[in-house]
């Protein structure tokens, strides 16, 4: 009968590896890692995986000795590591839809929120607009018909200006045309009287 746990663990390594070979293949097992000792008295001999996909795994076999009886081979299994790549902890199915339906609501409510905010900017973007075509309007229309910059009255003030130069101009040329035009009937007169002389001339030569 073996006393401790080590002396049971080292005479049953044979026995353990015996019963690995009959759930997998030897070349998916490796060298032994160590034992430890269950509460219930029964030694758990673990031996490195070599099986792809599970990396800080051990195969285990727990092996009990009976006073009197040849050990035994109680359990085989793959057990993780302190370093195993384990999955998440299970979840009820109903537990897990009550979550998901949490989410799915909790989207809906930031997707409502976010279309109001996109709601508000647009409206204040709207109201921008309309201001800046008001100042658009008021700078296209200044002071009672001026048109894009441009006073009206100016350029009618300058027409207005334009035409009585013209006139003034029209007036200066009149002006000279009858100042032009009394010389000439001045020049016709002198004309006249010398034409007058020359004929009482020829009539005082023709009674002498």
């Amino acid at each position: 009968m073996t006393s401790t746990p080590d002396e049971l663990a080292s005479a049953t390594r044979e026995l353990a590896l015996a019963a690995l070979h009959e759930i997998t293949p030897a070349s998916t097992v490796g060298p032994a890692a160590g034992h430890s000792v269950e509460e219930s008295g029964a030694v758990s001999l673990r031996f490195e995986n070599r099986l792809p996909g599970y990396p800080g795994w051990y195969w285990t076999v727990s092996v009990a000795q009976v006073d009197g009886e040849e050990p035994t081979v109680l359990e085989v299994e793959l057990m993780p590591g302190e370093s195993a790549l384990l999955a998440p902890d299970w979840v009820p199915w109903a537990e897990r839809l009550a979550e998901y339906r949490a989410h799915q609501a909790e989207l809906a409510e930031q997707a409502a929120a976010a279309g109001e905010d996109a709601d508000d900017d647009a409206d204040e973007s709207d109201d921008e607009d309309s201001d800046g075509d008001d100042d658009h309007d008021e700078s296209d229309l200044l002071h009672a018909g001026d048109l894009d910059g441009v006073d009206i009255d100016e350029l009618d003030a300058d027409d207005d200006d334009s035409s009585d130069e013209d006139d003034e101009d029209d007036e200066d040329v009149e002006s000279d045309d009858d100042d032009e035009s009394d010389e000439d009937d001045d020049d016709e007169s002198d004309e006249d009287d010398e034409s007058d002389e020359d004929e009482d001339g020829d009539d005082s030569d023709e009674e002498e």
